[in-house]
């Protein structure tokens, strides 16, 4: 759906963070709007490349328009990764009208951030913004949503419609705010609606605010008080496979540290539902600890993979992996739930167990695939805003 702009009149409509869903905060640049995952507060407690880079791509941020237009025109200024000389395919913006996928577009160009694994650097080259254009959609009052790519920092240039846009309404949805790792992010699924977390929302009726972040799932203070401030009426934490990746803390450490994540969430959330998930299935790390790195004999290769780099005997001074972690905050939350009735746990497994890793394998060993996130999605939808479930009406 792209059409030359030049074939009808546009109006130009100001950015503000008021057309944006999914944000916890907003950055004006000398190019636009950047929305944010984490809250200025928190960013200037990071130190982290890596959460730096994964709290600004927008997983879950979309416009949100109510609209008589026909056509609409979006520029943007993206940041690509680069792996290992591997550029990834350019990220997708998903166009929904009245809830319903609509068209999908891309925009070229832009910036680039080239990231070196075995390093551990990252090197920053300016580009140009670049415009995604979709065209013939319905002429009647509609709402019209356009996701932003989940996996690629997107500042907000400037917005073009053949007819005049506002705010969309308030949905009358619960608010559902999540937070987890990559996988939650959305690595590898097939564009942002098509994120496991976005899919489940979707089915189970309800408004995402996405804090998944790309190795930044470590229980970190700032994070637990950006969900603290956040307004949500569902919340979910999924806790686990970064911990263990990243080999940050130990058994002694991890035990006080989900309770003081918890203590600090339900600050902010004293009686939502609040569910906890462990990690789902994931073979090198379920009873070899971290940290996880690059196999050196993927690096230069189509593909990325994966390996487990710890010594599974170091399980027995506190090393964590995915089968012990586990264990511990199923533990945790039962003895929370004695006095918090609306604390739940899911055992993730039941979204990607052993019967989906042999029918749907992870590619690098860590990641699902787009066929994988639909199943986590459904199952989530299913087992959790289904009949019985923790976010059931």
């Amino acid at each position: 759906m792209d059409t030359p702009h030049d074939t009808y009149d546009l109006i130009t409509t100001p950015l503000t963070p008021a057309l944006l869903r999914g944000a916890l905060d907003v950055e004006r640049t000398a190019h636009g709007l950047l929305p944010h995952r984490l809250p200025a507060r928190a960013r200037a407690q990071n130190t982290d490349g890596q959460l730096a880079m994964a709290e600004s791509q927008p997983a879950g941020v979309r416009l949100a328009l109510r609209t008589r237009a026909t056509a609409v025109e979006l520029d943007t200024l993206p940041t690509k990764r680069v792996y290992g000389g591997l550029p990834r395919p350019d990220g997708t913006y998903d166009l929904l009208v009245d809830g319903t996928l609509a068209a999908q577009g891309t925009v070229a160009g832009g910036s680039t951030l080239t990231v070196d694994l075995a390093r551990g650097t990252f090197e920053h080259a300016e580009g140009q913004p670049g415009t995604v254009r979709f065209t013939g959609l319905p002429a009647v009052d509609k709402d019209v949503e356009i996701w932003l790519p989940h996996n690629e920092t997107t500042e907000l240039v400037a917005l073009r419609t053949d007819a005049p846009v506002e705010p969309a309404r308030a949905s009358g949805r619960p608010v559902w705010l999540h937070h987890g790792s990559s996988i939650s992010h959305g690595s590898d699924a097939a564009s942002p609606t098509a994120t496991w977390p976005a899919l489940a929302a979707s089915l189970g009726g309800a408004d995402l605010v996405n804090m998944g972040f790309g190795g930044g799932a470590l229980l970190d203070p700032f994070t637990a008080r950006g969900m603290r401030d956040t307004p949500a009426d569902l919340v979910s934490v999924k806790i686990g496979i970064n911990v263990v990746n990243g080999d940050l803390m130990r058994m002694r450490a991890f035990g006080p540290a989900v309770h003081g994540f918890l203590d600090t969430v339900r600050e902010g959330h004293p009686a939502v539902p609040l569910l906890v998930v462990s990690p789902i299935l994931c073979p090198i790390h379920e009873d070899t600890p971290g940290p996880c790195a690059p196999d050196p004999a993927s690096l230069g290769g189509g593909q990325i993979r994966f390996i487990a780099t710890g010594d599974p005997a170091e399980t027995a001074y506190g090393k964590l992996t995915l089968r012990t972690l586990r264990d511990e905050l199923a533990r945790i939350v039962a003895q929370r739930a004695a006095d918090d009735p609306h604390l739940h746990y899911l055992d993730g497994r039941e979204l990607y167990g052993e019967a989906d890793f042999a029918e749907l394998p992870l590619p690098d060993a860590l990641h699902p695939d787009a066929a994988a996130h639909r199943r986590i999605g459904e199952r989530f939808a299913g087992r959790v805003f289904g009949p019985g479930g923790a976010f059931a009406p």
